[in-house]
């Protein structure tokens, strides 16, 4: 029968991978409303309009799938992680106080004239509600990150009377890991959400190829595919190398590596087996482990026999999520580059095979986040708090049948609520996006035109 700590510990790994996927397509979404609307306003073309309030609907149940999810999760400190919670009180509590002060409050106090002013409002002040919205997404993620982030690699506090206080709120901030992890999560989000635009642009297309605002948002959405998804690969390997000067068991892991090496191989396929302190099956690269992680063809790899039994991450599992994270990566690249040959090319708009390959590409970037997060937090392991406090030291006493019961009504709850939305979601995806109008007869206080249904394409698109 599984433990307590067993039981908790999925639980929150059930709620938070609900959660995570929310916000890091809100995130994205939010920045992309902002630019579909300046180019409306810039251009008073009311194609960008019909995008703008066909995602607006969508951003709308997203966003507030989010905060239920992660309403829900932040009580599991409480119920399931008093100890942990009691730690850390002093260095967590402020930073998530200061993502509800400074960046909830920002969305919540400009959502409902983003959702509901567009026809109430000047067209300043509706964008700049819009421009808030979007902000206050990116200071959510700052300050969420920043207090994982110092659970990853802690720093700025002093231990008093058995409890974590800061010293220094700037080093608890700007902790070792947190500009790498904030980079590489941002940047993240935009890409899920371009896939995501990118793959409802292309089923469009597939149906219509010259439906205008399938084009745009095909247009925009490989064009993020091909310069993010490759600065996303440099962010990476920077991340990858902080990971191995403040986590090296988590990289050893990763990598599948048990022995300590000079030129270490690369490992692009195995199979970790934590008993036989060895990787089954391996397919190896000779040198390139250390080239990628040391950037020298004979940098010393260390080995996760190098640290005790009862500090190893589990590498079974992080050895493939990371390969999953990264393999996702490569193809998104790899879109991004097959969009800029088909648009040299004049074929952005008729190549089938390009636009099927979008539509797969789709849920990708959930995929790519949910691999990459469960890498952090299982390669974090057997730490809570990175070298200072154990999650086998975390747990309240909860009897397990409490946590077993609470975990499967979470179970059955979410799938119904949130499986209800996402098919709600997809069923408005699913709609022509030159259908969002504005109601016939509707003035607009912004200035627009009236929307026709079905613009036709202009040169150049």
């Amino acid at each position: 029968m599984l433990d307590a700590e067993i039981l908790a510990r999925i639980q929150f790994a059930f709620t938070v991978s609900f959660h995570i996927i929310f916000p890091s397509f809100t995130i994205g979404l939010a920045s992309f409303l902002f630019v579909l609307e300046a180019l409306w306003l810039r251009t008073r073309d009311d194609t960008y309009l019909a995008l703008y309030k066909f995602w607006l609907k969508i951003f709308a149940l997203a966003f507030g799938m989010g905060v239920v999810s992660g309403i829900v999760m932040s009580y599991q400190f409480g119920t399931n992680w008093g100890p942990f919670s009691e730690f850390t009180g002093g260095v967590i509590g402020p930073l998530m106080a200061y993502e509800v002060l400074s960046a909830f409050f920002l969305e919540a106090g400009f959502l409902g004239i983003m959702l509901f002013g567009l026809n109430r409002v000047g067209p300043k002040l509706h964008f700049t509600a819009t421009t808030m919205v979007a902000i206050g997404t990116l200071f959510s993620a700052f300050w969420i990150l920043s207090a994982n982030s110092w659970m990853q690699t802690p720093d700025g506090f002093a231990i008093e009377n058995g409890r974590a206080v800061v010293t220094s709120w700037i080093d608890a901030i700007f902790n070792p890991s947190f500009p790498y992890r904030l980079v590489h999560m941002v940047l993240a989000a935009y890409l899920t959400t371009a896939f995501v635009v990118g793959a409802v642009g292309a089923w469009h297309l597939i149906r219509d190829r010259e439906n205008r605002a399938a084009r745009i948002m095909f247009s925009m959405a490989m064009w993020m595919a091909a310069i993010v998804a490759p600065i996303q690969i440099i962010a990476g390997d920077m991340h990858g190398l902080n990971t191995l000067e403040h986590q090296p068991a988590k990289v050893a892991a990763m990598e599948g590596h048990f022995e300590t090496k000079n030129g270490a191989p690369l490992i692009l396929f195995g199979w970790p087996d934590m008993d036989a302190e060895e990787t089954k099956y391996a397919l190896e690269i000779p040198k390139l482990g250390s080239m990628i992680l040391t950037h020298d063809w004979d940098g010393k790899i260390v080995g996760l026999k190098d640290f005790a039994p009862e500090d190893r991450p589990n590498a079974t599992i992080v050895f493939w999520t990371f390969r999953i994270m990264v393999g996702i990566g490569v193809l998104m690249a790899l879109l991004g580059i097959g969009s800029l040959l088909a648009r040299w090319r004049s074929k952005l708009y008729s190549c089938k095979y390009l636009h099927y390959f979008a539509l797969i590409m789709g849920p990708s970037g959930f995929v790519a986040i949910l691999a990459g997060w469960f890498t952090t937090e299982v390669g974090r392991q057997p730490w809570v708090v990175y070298g200072l406090m154990r999650t086998s030291d975390a747990g309240s006493p909860v009897a397990p049948i409490a946590i077993a019961g609470s975990l499967l009504a979470f179970v059955v709850v979410y799938s119904i609520v949130f499986g209800v939305g996402t098919a709600y979601i997809i069923r408005a995806m699913n709609h022509d996006p030159r259908d969002a109008h504005i109601p016939k007869g509707e003035v607009l206080r912004a200035g627009g035109r009236p929307l026709a249904a079905h613009n036709t394409p202009q040169a150049g698109e």
